[in-house]
């Protein structure tokens, strides 16, 4: 199979300013600094790189695994011993990139956090055309617990496709039984989630959400809420967003009631906070990854 080179092309220039952002994100994180500085600030660097941001800017604390990103004039900051994810994700004419990494401000968690990049180094050593789910779930599990920590069962890598951070494929961090293989052309998001031994290692959905996604369209009454979803529509088209990005879309006066039916009509879906279930620190690394002919080619 030949891979287009516009979608090598155009991927690797997002992976590079995927990349660029992260590293200078855990350069720029500490204990006390506002979250939605951070939020803000990657969002700021992908664009101001030739990028835009394929999701909101994710930073997910302790047992917070992720999907948390500041809501307008959020006063929340980093606490102290905590264990940090930032989760990135660029778009160059919606080639995706996706990419994290975990800080650590608890020296009882250093193992966490090199635990899940020795499971990513893994995943990137073993991802290859024909590779099937079973086998690349059981060896990233194995990775995980011979080190003495435990994967989240049930958070995956990802299958990207344009405009799409989740295209239909899963990339699981346990074995389970699957016929499904890896394909020479396809792009992931491979992100192993890992937790202390005795943790539940697996996510729930939390009461917050402040990440949202066009779903389908509906008929809608609100001037202000139809004026709204053509905003998200044009700009954002099936990639996830946050209330911060539709400042100035409507009046503010009425913006509540106007989003408020975009949500109850499900013609937009959230992504809810994931919350480790048993309430215990996460750790989770990521690099996007083009499977070529010859093995896996890191892009971020």
């Amino acid at each position: 199979m030949t891979i287009p080179e516009e979608l090598v092309q155009k991927h690797q220039q997002a992976g590079k300013i995927a990349k660029e952002v992260r590293e200078e994100m855990r350069r720029t994180v500490c204990e006390g600094i506002p979250i939605i500085d951070l939020c803000e600030k990657a969002e700021s660097l992908i664009r101001k790189k030739g990028g835009k941001p394929a999701f909101p800017c994710n930073v997910s604390i302790n047992e917070i695994a992720a999907h948390y990103t500041s809501p307008r004039q959020d006063k929340r900051t980093i606490p102290e011993n905590s264990i940090v994810k930032i989760d990135i994700g660029v778009h160059v004419d919606g080639y995706i990139a996706d990419t994290a990494v975990t800080i650590c401000f608890n020296p009882d968690y250093t193992g966490l956090v090199s635990t899940a990049e020795e499971a990513l180094k893994k995943a990137a050593e073993i991802l290859r055309p024909g590779l099937s789910m079973s086998r690349f779930g059981a060896t990233i599990q194995k990775t995980i617990k011979t080190r003495g920590f435990k994967p989240i069962s049930n958070l995956t890598g990802h299958l990207i496709g344009r405009y799409l951070i989740h295209a239909g494929k899963s990339l699981p961090n346990v074995f389970h039984i699957s016929t499904s293989r890896v394909k020479t052309g396809e792009i992931y998001g491979v992100e192993p989630f890992v937790t202390v031994a005795n943790a539940a290692g697996r996510v729930k959905n939390g009461k917050e959400a402040h990440i949202f996604r066009y779903s389908k369209h509906r008929s809608l009454k609100d001037p202000y809420a139809k004026r709204l979803l053509n905003y998200v529509k044009k700009n954002f088209q099936a990639l996830p967003f946050t209330e911060r990005w539709l400042q100035g879309c409507v009046p503010p006066s009425r913006f509540k009631t106007a989003f408020s039916e975009l949500l109850s009509s499900k013609t937009l879906i959230s992504y809810p906070v994931f919350i480790e279930a048993s309430g215990k620190p996460v750790a989770q690394a990521e690099h996007t990854i083009l499977v070529t002919k010859d093995g896996g080619l890191v892009l971020t």
